[in-house]
């Protein structure tokens, strides 16, 4: 019997061959996960173990510098009771 669910794209994932992001699509089916991009070629079958899910690059897990100002000022609480 085939147990496969609906291929689902996922969210931020970034593909490792044309490097679009939000375009990886993956299923599962018979214990065998697939991975595929719309954009490119890019296809991946693994089998569903632990050990070799590594999960996909996404706009989180790239280590992005965040992007802080430097424009901070200290916030001072004034007493409305003094004046």
């Amino acid at each position: 019997m085939n147990q496969s669910t609906p291929k689902r794209f996922i969210a931020g994932a970034i593909c490792p061959r044309c490097s679009a992001m939000d375009r990886i699509r993956s299923w599962e089916s018979n214990g065998t996960r697939y991975r595929e991009c719309v954009s490119c070629d890019f296809f991946e079958q693994l089998p569903m173990t632990e050990e070799t899910l590594d999960p996909l690059e996404t706009r989180v897990s790239r280590g992005e510098p965040k992007k802080e100002s430097d424009d901070f000022q200290p916030v001072r609480i004034i007493d409305p009771g003094k004046r």
